[in-house]
């Protein structure tokens, strides 16, 4: 089949782009803009377009499908003429349903979690010797791309409630039609698009609803707001709740206490001791045993990004997050504390998504960063402009997170000196984000912090 993708640098894209060129599809796409790694990686398989911006006459009447990215409007030229064209437009959530209608569908719900229990189920699935599709979203060891598609009899997708397409207002999980699906827990986010609360519930609620008949729900029974949606769900599907993983921590290790013996993690967190057992669930579902389950995920190092290492001393460790909701930023802080719990923890956030940055949403942020011992928020002053949103300054979000002691930063070179101000030894690094601090090398800040360990 040919193949085109309109924005195809965006990063589910660009890799649906080359898992579909490594099958033998002829693939061509589009793009005003393409960053790293999307633009060496597209290079690499012969896909980068040779011209940035969109032109009509890309779209020739041999195409067979034409894929639209979340990055394009809906009045992009090339759009316009695949419509008048008459031409089959997906978005990538309908194209991935369409490759995978035969298959065993696993769907990875929630608001937080997704990307870290869809990476634990494909390194156990793999080690294990399964065969298996998948859709996740970060790069993983040992995965070359983010999206595979071949003729495996099972798909693992990580189900996104963002937006399908600049035309299909869709959130992108309610697409899949799941026979096993995950919710981890709800904590509103995306405020732009789901204005309140309750609309934002909402959609798992009919997330729920898209599971096909006889299929499975496996879901986090602790976050009681998805406890009373299943419970309330009239549906003709099995329920399966999921408690915290038992476990303890000794020598900065956590050890996940199973039926045969403690067994050391290389992963921490209460967070991603639920987000085992999520996994170990959906494990059971496709005929992988515990032992099998145990004896893989002590060998799971973690999803890009997500409590990822970046450098450590006998006395420190560096640490970056993708971490930039309330929930997600409470809970890898007190992570990183509760494992170290003899080291100071510095904490850094930079707010960078709509949600974060919106003013009225702001105060769910309130008392998230309590158990930082040294709470540094920082906002490019940049992307106030980029999002066209009114800026605010340090007293506001001091207001908004409750935290008088709280450092404010707007300029990522000041940031830099006060964090290389810092004497590390005996406490720890924890930079997050979902953007990139305003271009900032994380691997350099890391490793300057952790030469004032020995310096001083």
């Amino acid at each position: 089949m040919r193949i085109h993708f309109i924005a195809v640098g965006g990063s589910a894209m660009h890799n649906l782009a080359i898992a579909l060129k490594q099958k033998g599809h002829v693939i061509t796409g589009s793009d005003d803009a393409i960053y790293e790694p999307s633009r060496t990686r597209l290079e690499k398989y012969g896909i980068l377009p040779a011209n940035m911006g969109w032109y009509p006459a890309n779209i020739t009447s041999d195409i067979d499908a034409v894929i639209l990215g979340m990055h394009a409007r809906a009045d992009n030229p090339e759009l316009l003429k695949a419509k008048e064209m008459g031409l089959k437009v997906y978005s990538y959530p309908e194209y991935i349903f369409e490759q995978s209608r035969d298959k065993v569908r696993v769907v990875i719900g929630g608001s937080h979690g997704k990307t870290t229990i869809t990476s634990m189920i494909l390194h156990v699935l793999k080690e294990s010797g399964r065969s298996f599709d998948y859709l996740v979203g970060a790069q993983l060891e040992g995965f070359e791309t983010m999206v595979k598609i071949s003729d495996a009899g099972v798909i693992v997708i990580e189900g996104d409630e963002y937006l399908t397409s600049p035309i299909d207002r869709r959130p992108k999980f309610h697409l899949y039609q799941a026979n096993i699906a995950v919710i981890s827990g709800i904590a509103w986010d995306h405020i732009n698009v789901f204005p309140t609360f309750e609309n934002y519930t909402d959609q798992f609620k009919n997330f729920l609803q898209t599971i096909r008949p006889g299929g499975t729900v496996i879901y986090n029974q602790d976050d009681a707001v998805v406890q009373k949606i299943v419970d309330e769900s009239a549906i003709d599907v099995s329920k399966k709740g999921y408690s915290l993983a038992s476990n303890y921590i000794a020598d900065g290790v956590t050890y996940l206490k199973t039926p045969d013996k403690d067994l050391p993690l290389q992963i921490f967190g209460k967070h991603n001791l639920y987000n085992i057992e999520a996994a170990r669930h959906v494990c059971a579902e496709l005929g992988i045993s515990d032992e099998q389950f145990y004896n893989a995920i002590s060998s799971f190092k973690g999803a890009a990004r997500r409590l990822e290492l970046l450098g450590k001393t006998e006395h420190t460790a560096v640490y970056k997050d993708f971490a930039h909701s309330p929930s997600k930023l409470k809970a890898t802080i007190e992570a990183a504390k509760q494992q170290f719990p003899d080291r100071e923890l510095v904490a850094v956030i930079e707010l960078h998504t709509f949600s974060s940055l919106n003013r009225d949403f702001l105060k769910e942020y309130h008392g998230s960063m309590d158990l930082a011992d040294t709470a540094v928020v920082f906002i490019n002053r940049h992307t106030f402009e980029q999002k066209k949103m009114e800026p605010y300054g340090e007293n506001v979000v001091k207001e908004a997170f409750g935290n008088s002691k709280l450092n404010f930063f707007n300029n990522n070179e000041i940031l830099v000196e006060f964090l290389s101000s810092i004497n590390y030894k005996g406490k720890n690094l924890l930079l997050m984000s979902s953007g990139d601090f305003g271009g900032l090398n994380l691997v350099q800040v890391a490793e300057r912090a952790l030469e004032t360990v020995d310096k001083r």
